[in-house]
């Protein structure tokens, strides 16, 4: 989502990293540039123009102006400005009610059912409450429906009151419903509007007024833009929001949502939204979204990903296979699932420090990975445990049964065969350099052992360069040396001696 903004940044950047002295003239033409990029971003006009203001100030600061590095310090305070502009700290729900409620608001389309559902598995699973779902929207006939399936899905219960017309009501008597079942939580999702009308505010506040919610979220659409400012605004007048969802940070909208809502309302992030699955809800980090901004990656929330899907044991398990050269294809295809898991290759790597713009250029068809698990599914369970006994009628067997060619077959257990040879070698370097230089196998030499913090990464990306690359030309044999040719009076003359 902030691509183009991370560009634009690193180009401003360039006119100033590198530079023995800073000087009035490159400090302004950084800042220009910088305002244009937020701008195109679709950032609030004032919000731009402070932020420029700010850092332009601090930038001809005497600190920066005669520090050794003046180029590295501009970076850091527009860093730390950025910080300050999304929130400085993340900002925790307020959990103490019995139940919490939690009334979620929004425009029509926002994503409020869904993300009721997202957050009430994220209460359940990282901070082990007890939530309770209650259908406040009695305006869209499907909702109902919708948040019924999706507590069926996740196993949490669903309060529903279909011949319902008072809203506030349902709010009330769910409320009752959570105290009955045990629950700690009350999740209300309320209806939502094509645009802000006084009909839907008053309705609102009447669910304000008589359920007492300990939070209030707006859940905004990230691709709003310009219009978001005038959404928190009206919203947060209105009700006193505590918080913002935003949602959809995974498309292709400018991001502007982001930099402008926390501070025109001067309410927190609370969390994002990053895909379409029940999962794919986040707390809100401002730092660690600053370093995204800026293409300094966020290795934090890549371990955090990394942690959630192995365990000690098993990484230590996994390291010893890979030093020892034992790592088989049943290994390979179980860490194909928990990068899948963790969002994929490519989105990994974006998460890396200065590996950005090196995942930009970098040609990964996530896609190829379901052909991988194709040929490797068509192997027998002692194939993927012992590669080495994968002569040619086996290949031809499981070229067959994948529908793929042999050629791509051999390719995949080449590449496998050269990944798994250079980790045991590089192995003596512990986990980080035991995957480092992986990405070179498939294209990305520059990555070095920065892959050595996701267990198994690196033989992801090398396998997928390898099957992607297959082909008639990559796997011809090799011609021996040419013989020479004799002539026939040669001949005749070495028989007649």
């Amino acid at each position: 989502m902030f691509e183009r903004l991370t560009d634009r940044f690193k180009n401003a950047f360039r006119s100033l990293v590198g530079r023995g002295r800073l000087t009035e003239t490159n400090i302004s033409d950084a800042m220009n540039e910088i305002r244009r990029a937020l701008l195109e971003a679709d950032v609030n006009y004032h919000v731009a123009k402070d932020f420029i203001s700010e850092v332009r100030l601090a930038c001809m600061g005497e600190a920066v102006m005669k520090s050794i590095t003046p180029g590295q310090q501009a970076v850091k305070i527009v860093h730390d400005h950025l910080v300050q502009l999304l929130g400085e700290s993340t900002a925790p729900l307020d959990l103490g009610g019995k139940p919490a409620v939690i009334m979620l608001c929004g425009l029509h389309g926002s994503g409020k059912t869904t993300t009721s559902a997202k957050l009430a598995l994220l209460l359940r699973d990282k901070a082990g409450r007890k939530p309770l779902l209650a259908a406040c929207d009695l305006q869209r006939p499907a909702a109902i429906d919708q948040l019924e399936i999706l507590g069926r899905e996740l196993g949490v219960p669903v309060y529903t009151d279909r011949q319902a017309k008072d809203v506030a009501q349902v709010a009330v008597d769910a409320r009752k419903r959570a105290v009955e079942l045990g629950c700690d939580v009350l999740l209300l999702d309320t209806a939502g509007r094509l645009e802000i009308d006084a009909e839907l505010i008053q309705e609102l506040v009447e669910v304000k007024r008589r359920a007492q919610p300990q939070e209030i979220l707006l859940v905004a659409d990230a691709a709003l833009g310009q219009e978001a400012v005038s959404v928190a605004r009206h919203f947060d007048e209105a009700l006193g929001i505590s918080g913002i969802v935003l949602t959809k940070l995974d498309g292709d909208a400018r991001g502007g949502a982001a930099l402008s809502m926390r501070k025109v309302t001067g309410k927190p992030i609370k969390f994002v939204g990053v895909g379409e699955r029940t999962q794919d809800l986040e707390p809100f980090y401002p730092d660690r979204m600053a370093g995204r901004i800026l293409g300094m990656g966020d290795v934090v929330s890549l371990v955090e990903k990394a942690a959630e899907q192995y365990e000690a044991t098993e990484a230590a398990e996994l390291q010893e296979k890979l030093r020892g050269a034992t790592f088989n294809f049943e290994d390979f295809i179980g860490q194909l699932g928990k990068i899948r898991k963790m969002g994929g290759v490519m989105s990994l790597m974006k998460m890396l420090p200065g590996a950005s713009g090196l995942a930009d250029g970098m040609d990964v068809d996530e896609a190829e990975f379901g052909r991988i698990e194709g040929i490797i599914n068509s192997m027998t369970r002692q194939e993927r445990r012992q590669p080495e006994i994968l002569g040619t009628n086996r290949r031809l067997r499981i070229a067959r049964g994948s529908g793929v060619t042999v050629v791509e077959v051999n390719q995949l257990i080449k590449q496998f065969t050269m990944m798994r040879t250079v980790m045991a070698k590089l192995g003596r370097g512990g986990a980080a350099g035991m995957l480092g230089g992986l990405g070179g196998l498939m294209g990305g030499g520059g990555l070095g052992g920065m892959t050595g913090g996701v267990p198994g990464m690196g033989a992801a990306m090398a396998a997928a360069g390898g099957a992607r690359s297959a082909g008639p030309s990559a796997t011809k044999a090799k011609k021996g040396p040419r013989k020479k040719r004799i002539s026939p009076a040669a001949m005749r003359r070495k028989r007649g001696r």
